[in-house]
């Protein structure tokens, strides 16, 4: 299945390079371009994209806040933002994650990776770079949670799928959770899409969001909560 790209960046020639890179791979389509965030939500309302490649820096209506206006709208559910920018700060991590992208990249990305983001994205996976995802983990690592009744939002989960997520918030993939708690990629991936679906959550990236907030990791990555403390059993 061929994947739907829309490409918005206020630099013609950043667009057209990364038209040129995503189109060499035979699964994935440039079906728009974007200057502005303003445009960038009427083209993503007309085209459908699968995955919207989104600047933060455009005249006007900003990046991020066209990632939340598309994330929004309920006509564009399947649509997922992938943030592709020059800075990798503490600000825009958070505003963009916040804003409801499933990703956050750097533009030094090497261009099978960006390939490759574009894929994981729209298959329904979070990515942000590694530098992105330690400012994450350092950010909450010092904030007290937000006063959120941690046991009801958390009791819907098995004790597995409480594990799962805290393993996801400190930055593992599927596959080194399926290592760490010795059972089956396939598996793990499948404790990870349960707990996405009973939180209510839009993605990987909003989970670890979720997990942090609720206090469900704590500095170091320590669970806050014991195995199965705020959940049922498997």
């Amino acid at each position: 299945m061929t994947i739907k790209v829309l490409l918005a960046d206020d630099q013609a020639l950043v667009r057209a390079g990364f038209s040129s890179l995503l189109g060499r791979a035979g699964d994935i389509e440039v079906v728009g371009e974007a200057g502005t965030g303003d445009e960038a939500v009427r083209t993503a309302r007309a085209v459908r994209p699968d995955v919207v490649l989104m600047d933060i820096r455009m005249p006007g209506t900003d990046g991020l806040t066209a990632t939340g206006k598309i994330v929004a709208d309920p006509e564009l559910t399947d649509c997922r933002v992938l943030v592709l920018t020059t800075f990798e700060t503490d600000e825009y991590v958070f505003a963009a994650l916040r804003a409801g992208a499933s990703g956050f990249l750097t533009k030094e990305i090497e261009p099978e990776d960006l390939r490759q983001a574009v894929r994981s994205v729209a298959a329904g996976d979070a990515l942000l770079s590694p530098g992105a995802t330690r400012r994450v983990i350092e950010q909450f690592a010092h904030r007290p949670a937000t006063p959120v009744d941690t046991a009801e939002r958390l009791g819907v989960l098995t004790a597995r799928e409480v594990e799962v997520s805290r393993l996801i918030a400190t930055g593992l993939s599927n596959d080194q959770i399926a290592a760490r708690l010795v059972i089956s990629p396939h598996t793990a991936k499948t404790h990870v899409t349960r707990a996405i679906a009973k939180l209510g959550v839009r993605d990987r990236a909003q989970l670890v969001i979720l997990a942090y907030e609720t206090g469900l990791v704590r500095a170091g990555g320590q669970a806050s909560i014991r195995e199965g403390g705020a959940a049922r059993s498997s």
